[in-house]
């Protein structure tokens, strides 16, 4: 494709339809014979996203190959049977509820890093954090795997480009200096290595903190520390808007 950016200045490729060959990466991802976790949050309203997510992810979501979904909800009981595809496997887990959704949204890479390290670091190769309430309407395949994946935001391509959204304020952990800052990430579609993403969930979680501690919240929560840390970070690849798309933008 001739009309979108396909390589960062550090020549990480930025996925878009039609840069790919997807049989050709399905072949190659078969004979590594690697697992795939998927990690999302249904807290208080949000249960009522589980069905229409779960069922468009079990179908296409890495179709054909092994994924494990880990659901995290404050309403376990909640949750009816969920018909998944032979080679997939949802595990629930109850989580703990918060009365604000900004504790909600900030708790979550605390939580993501410590079941890396007590579990999913045994059960899966690669990790990606997807927000519940959205629906796939497209595969999304193996050209997503990568050490360490950010997404493009939307946001980036509407008429909101030009502020690009960062956290600006010098007492934010989040903060990204004047004139810095390579694209705008979401924080609703990320991923990477189990050990990738443990250490950038580690760092988000630490940043959160320190800011809590200093009375501080960054402009989009754990979004802003994520654009930080990838800033730092340089991702391996990125995805483009194609694939979380804000119809609110």
């Amino acid at each position: 494709r001739r009309d979108v950016l396909v390589l960062t200045p550090w020549l990480a490729p930025i996925v878009w339809e039609g840069t790919f060959n997807r049989d050709i990466l399905n072949a190659q991802y078969m004979q590594k014979n690697l697992v795939t976790g998927v990690v999302t949050f249904a807290v208080k309203k949000y249960w009522f996203f589980i069905e229409g997510f779960m069922s468009s992810a079990n179908k296409y979501f890495l179709a054909g190959h092994q994924v494990n979904f880990y659901l995290f909800t404050d309403n376990p009981e909640q949750i009816s049977h969920l018909q998944m595809a032979p080679e997939n496997h949802l595990f629930v887990i109850p989580v703990q509820n918060h009365s604000r959704w900004q504790d909600i949204s900030m708790s979550r890479m605390d939580i993501i890093s410590r079941y890396i390290s007590s579990q999913f670091q045994y059960e899966v190769d690669y990790l990606y954090s997807i927000d519940i309430d959205v629906q796939l309407f497209e595969h999304i395949g193996v050209e997503i795997i990568d050490t360490l994946v950010g997404t493009i935001s939307s946001w980036q391509y509407t008429a909101r480009r030009e502020s690009k959204s960062y956290e600006t304020r010098t007492e934010s952990q989040a903060a990204i200096p004047k004139g810095e800052g390579d694209f705008y990430y979401t924080a609703s579609f990320y991923g990477g290595s189990v050990a990738e993403v443990y250490k950038l969930t580690r760092a988000c979680f630490k940043g959160v903190m320190e800011d809590r501690e200093n009375g501080i919240e960054a402009r989009w929560h754990e979004e802003s520390h994520l654009n930080k840390y990838l800033l730092y970070h340089k991702p391996t690849r990125l995805l483009s808007p194609e694939y979380y798309w804000d119809e609110e933008q």
